[in-house]
């Protein structure tokens, strides 16, 4: 065993100063941990916005009462709130544990060699996402739940599991130029998909703010819509984005286009689906809160796997690009299959 070295007065001064150059220079993370690293931050973003769906399926999104104290004379839940009390401020707890993910990412890329300045950038973007939504959630108490910052709330944890994924994504990644896999007309159908899926997202969060489920058994504005209306539009919006994600993985097949693309169209097609039936049935069996919790856990799953069809479309090389000459794969139109 190697004997660790004495801790000295300046190695002190040193890591108060900037604890994460200090210890990015007495650690060397391997690839794999800054994967882990990164994908537990992506869990975490999921898991709290599941437990966040809890709280409102639950009526207990005033069990804490005020923000940032549980009640005005108590900083955690007490007995005599109740579960409410318990599920509310246990939900706020997981915020640390979120944290301590995120900081567990921003360490390990700042750690590993050679330096990777745009995967720190990443680490450091979900951190402030982080403080940014803590804060809109207190004010969501604050106002007793008011269904545009609970909308809000919502798009803030949407915000936050893209900047994971992305993070995700390019730790397995090189640092070079990305280089196109597929010609642009199916990288701009691919961008109309995503601005639909991100459309479905925001016209679901409506439909939270108008229906049933308000997030507390007291009485709570609710957005001054028929959610069973705004709950048809979010319903065709889901086939237009099942479409276009039919029609993605037909013509990168004609194309004859690298795996990775096509596996992940695949994989949202087959998420899609799955969310599709969740919440069809969850409409016509009066949203019980079981069904409408997994359609939420469906909402961040479905908006990981379009953004991973997004990714695909380019890949980054490890080190310096080499010099090959690009070459166009047997395809109906060049344009469509671009280089391989």
């Amino acid at each position: 065993m190697e004997r660790v070295p004495n801790l000295t007065r300046a190695d002190a001064v040193a890591a108060v100063r900037n604890p994460l150059a200090f210890i990015a220079a007495r650690w060397t993370p391997t690839p794999r941990t800054v994967q882990r690293a990164a994908l537990a931050a992506l869990v975490m973003a999921v898991v709290i916005v599941v437990t966040g769906g809890a709280v409102r399926l639950t009526g207990s999104g005033l069990g804490c009462p005020t923000w940032p104290t549980c009640t005005d004379d108590s900083l955690t839940a007490t007995r005599a709130m109740g579960v409410h009390g318990a599920i509310e401020f246990g939900n706020r707890m997981l915020t640390y544990v979120l944290c301590a993910a995120v900081g567990w990412a921003i360490i390990a890329a700042r750690s590993e060699k050679p330096y990777r300045r745009s995967l720190t950038r990443l680490g450091w973007a979900q951190f402030w996402i982080v403080m940014s939504n803590a804060i809109l959630g207190g004010i969501v108490v604050l106002v007793g739940l008011n269904p545009y910052t609970v909308a809000a709330h919502f798009v803030a944890a949407t915000a936050l599991i893209t900047v994971a994924a992305v993070m995700w994504q390019r730790t397995r990644e090189g640092d070079t130029a990305p280089r196109p896999l597929v010609g642009k007309p199916v990288q701009q159908l691919v961008w109309f998909m995503v601005a639909a899926a991100a459309l479905l997202i925001l016209v679901g969060t409506v439909v939270t703010g108008a229906g049933p489920h308000a997030g507390d058994s007291s009485e709570v504005e609710r957005m001054p819509l028929d959610w069973e209306t705004v709950a048809k539009v979010h319903a065709v919006l889901a086939w237009i984005v099942v479409s276009l994600t039919f029609a993605l993985w037909f013509i990168l097949k004609a194309v004859d286009a690298p795996k990775g693309p096509l596996h992940r169209t695949r994989d949202l097609f087959l998420v899609l689906l799955s969310q599709g039936v969740i919440g069809y049935v969850q409409y016509f069996t009066d949203l019980p809160e079981f069904l409408v919790g997994l359609h939420m856990l469906g909402s961040a799953l479905v908006w990981i796997a379009v953004l991973r069809v997004l990714l695909a479309l380019r890949e980054r090389s490890e080190g310096e690009p080499a010099e090959v000459p690009a070459q166009s794969y047997a395809a109906t139109s060049s344009s469509i299959a671009g280089p391989r």
